[in-house]
């Protein structure tokens, strides 16, 4: 056991620290992969626990794309922090669990640390809280799900949801699974900037409410996947507050930027959203599937997803709170999974580790370098912008060449 946890970690060390900008981005091991889906189920133990590592190695480094890679410009996953890696080891080699506060007082804890961390670094209103939850996917069905009790109520077979032609396909599947057939949910299209524009919005409701329908829910996106495009989130706050609404922010990608002046200027409005999604495996750095859903009024989870425990569960279930510091909560009552991992230890390991200065600055190196980016193609010839820089996001194409 110990050669075999030192092997890998010195593999981990070694991939981690070593310079990399002349090997290759993109995977290359197709081929060589091919076999692993044919292999005989192993009956016997291996010979060579680290022999097994060696053999591994190989396909782990050239079989895969790498999002680490300094020349990965092309997607928005980014590298996890070296502490973030440790702290999904350390959290799943301890078995901590961390669904009921009573088998886990010190992860419930450290969760509810970290979700106040994020609250504070993103300039959200003080008594915002929630949970770390595996992928923006969940992250937003865990969300709209609270919309949909919170604002739909009985009349959920009316239930009507405004959407964007950019809005990321997570959030139309995620109505699907909660039930909404596809005309319940109304794609708007984008003005010419890739934004969720009031005025059709606001048109199309009044339109549907005519028709008895009920119309209950707004979903803006904080930096859209393709363009990076910020959604106007303070006229859409006024809008739905008018109109009795939930606004959802699906700021996965981009929501992290409100660490910095840049971004918070960009991002204004954030703090008036019902709840939104971050990815911290994206902008702020950590191991894939991190990421958190917060809402402003966080009692709402408790209504969406709180069950009467079973006995064997159910000791000192009154005493939960709604997740405000000094609160214990039992977190399988705020979403869908019970057994969860501790997805939070690793964002709080790496801002001990590193201090929010870090990310901070790391962030602000990435809208650099976007603008600087975006100048480069401007002076090139055979090129033309085609977005952007929308915070770190830049698109172009190549422009035909002369005869």
């Amino acid at each position: 056991m110990r050669a075999m946890g030192l092997a890998a970690l010195e593999m981990l060390i070694d991939h981690v620290a070593a310079p990399r900008g002349d090997a290759p981005v993109s995977a290359n091991g197709a081929a060589a992969a091919a076999h692993l889906r044919v292999q005989p189920v192993p009956t016997a133990p291996a010979d060579d626990p680290v022999a097994l590592l060696n053999e591994l190695h190989p396909l782990l480094r050239e079989g895969n794309a790498h999002p680490d890679h300094p020349g990965f410009l092309a997607f928005v996953p980014s590298p996890g922090t070296f502490p973030g890696v440790l702290g999904a080891a350390l959290a799943t080699g301890f078995a901590v669990p961390t669904g009921w506060r009573l088998t886990g007082p010190a992860a419930s804890a450290i969760e509810s640390a970290a979700v106040g961390w994020l609250v504070e670094l993103l300039g959200l209103t003080e008594g915002t809280s929630g949970l770390f939850v595996p992928g923006g996917s969940l992250a937003n069905l865990t969300a709209l799900a609270a919309a949909r009790d919170a604002r739909a109520g009985t009349e959920a077979h009316a239930a009507t949801a405004y959407v964007s032609d950019q809005t990321h396909f997570s959030v139309p599947r995620a109505l699907h699974v909660l039930g909404l057939h596809t005309d319940r949910v109304r794609t708007l299209p984008s003005d010419r900037a890739q934004r969720l524009a009031v005025g059709p919005l606001a048109e199309r409701v009044a339109r549907d409410r005519r028709r008895g329908l009920r119309p209950f829910l707004v979903v803006a996106t904080a930096g859209t996947t393709a363009t990076g495009a910020v959604d106007p989130l303070p006229e859409l706050a006024r809008f739905c507050r008018e109109e009795g609404l939930w606004l959802h922010v699906d700021g996965a990608y981009g929501a992290p930027a409100a660490l910095t002046r840049r971004g918070r200027r960009a991002l204004a409005g954030l703090e008036l959203a019902d709840s939104l999604t971050v990815d911290a495996h994206k902008w702020l750095f950590q191991p894939a599937e991190t990421s958190c859903v917060l809402l402003r009024e966080p009692a709402h989870l408790r209504r969406a997803f709180g069950v009467e425990l079973p006995s064997y569960l159910a000791a000192d279930d009154e005493a939960d709170g709604d997740g405000v510091a000094g609160d214990g909560v039992d977190y399988l009552q705020w979403g869908v999974q019970q057994t969860r991992e501790f997805r939070a230890l690793r964002l709080w390991l790496s801002l001990r580790t590193f201090g929010a200065d870090a990310f901070r600055s790391a962030i602000d190196r990435g809208l650099d370098t976007a603008e600087e980016i975006a100048r480069h193609i401007e002076d090139s010839p055979g090129l033309a912008l085609v977005t952007g820089p929308a915070l770190a996001v830049v698109t172009f194409r190549a422009l035909p060449l002369s005869l």
